[in-house]
């Protein structure tokens, strides 16, 4: 594991800790820091003994975006070049769930790695935004479609055209992040809910996220057809038996490992 990313011993059977670890410039993406991600997402996503990925920064910041020494001086060619939705990539197709612990700074990049969690605990100093058209530009890593089915068309516009943060209250009330807490509990909190999911069936959890992403980019009836499909393949997995006969028995199911 690169040393800009920590992966932290594992707190609980089933859960990894992705730690940003460029705490001098707030956690910047700079173009190692993005390979990094990537691949330890490929791995974590190939690894069985992996269930839930939590991804955390540092206590002042998430991650404040993109690190612009990379970018000053790049040409259309530079970008084109750097293949940036490989990159992101690796994030967004990941199978497990990702719960995004998120204090301090989450902008541009930032805020963009976030949107590709499956759910956002925000500290009460988190702060997210995307100000990329301060520096004359627009955001590259999917804001402007994320962020817009997050808050609807209004509130992404506000956000977007203004380039202006919104705080951790804002975003629980805008539908951004699912939970604010105290700064000091928001790991420990992702980590607990990290635990509750590793005990629930994997393949049930898969199916629930796909169909869920899937309503993020097709009409309602091809979403509910694949919803149909994924509904009837939950029921090829021993999961199934177990979940219901425990209920029927009374007893806690006891899922596979």
């Amino acid at each position: 594991m690169s040393e800009l990313i920590l992966l932290e011993e594992r707190p609980f059977e089933g859960v990894a800790l992705l730690r940003l670890n460029r705490p001098e410039v707030f956690n910047a993406l700079n173009l190692a820091l993005r390979h990094a991600l990537a691949e330890a997402f490929r791995r974590l996503d190939a690894d069985p003994s992996v269930r839930v990925l939590v991804l955390a920064g540092g206590p002042r910041a998430f991650c404040a975006g993109a690190d612009l020494n990379e970018y000053v001086d790049a040409t259309p060619m530079d970008l084109l070049a750097r293949r940036h939705d490989l990159l992101w990539g690796p994030i967004a197709a990941c199978r497990k769930p990702v719960i995004a612990a998120v204090r301090g700074h989450a902008l541009g990049g930032g805020c963009e790695l976030a949107l590709h969690a499956d759910l956002i605990l925000a500290g009460r100093s988190a702060r997210f935004g995307q100000p990329e058209v301060k520096v004359g530009i627009m955001p590259g890593g999917g804001a402007t479609q994320r962020l817009t089915r997050a808050l609807g068309k209004f509130g992404a516009m506000k956000l977007l055209l203004l380039g202006e943060p919104i705080g951790a209250e804002a975003a629980l009330h805008g539908g951004l992040v699912a939970e604010v807490l105290d700064d000091d509990a928001v790991d420990a909190t992702a980590l607990a809910l990290a635990q509750q999911l590793t005990e629930l069936p994997a393949v049930a959890l898969r199916l629930i996220k796909e169909s869920v992403l899937m309503a993020m980019e097709t009409p309602l009836s091809a979403g509910l057809e694949y919803e149909r499909n994924a509904f009837q393949t939950a029921f090829a997995s021993p999961d199934k038996h177990e979940g219901m006969r425990a209920r029927l028995d009374k007893r806690p199911a006891k899922f596979a490992r």
